[in-house]
């Protein structure tokens, strides 16, 4: 098993090498932009990837995730699997194969 950087140095290898199998989970509110699904498979080494093919592929449904910036509204956020990307590099956060990208609205009490 690969540690530190050597695991660091191949998923930088596989992210330049290789497209990247990964799942979307798309919360209940968005799924009408989407046909209904639940989870969408794509290529993508990044989050900015997976955000940027979604925009290729659904319009409509990355319009509601992106503003026109292209930053994540700010009633979404975006967990790889039980990471915030916040925690991570962000947009930058490598995917490897197998990766969820979880897309969940902001909850708030008051």
């Amino acid at each position: 098993m690969l540690r530190g950087k050597d695991r660091a140095d191949e998923i930088e290898h596989r992210r330049l090498t290789t497209s990247t199998t990964i799942t979307i989970h798309v919360p209940r509110e968005l799924r009408v932009e989407c046909n209904g699904a639940r989870e969408l498979s794509l290529s993508a080494s990044s989050v900015r990837a997976a955000l940027d093919e979604l925009k290729r592929q659904l319009p409509t449904l990355y319009r509601n995730i992106c503003d026109e910036t292209g930053a994540v509204r700010r009633h979404l956020n975006l967990f790889v699997n039980s990471a915030h990307v916040r925690e991570r590099q962000g947009l930058e956060t490598v995917l490897v194969p197998g990766d969820t990208l979880f897309i969940l609205p902001a909850v708030s009490g008051g």
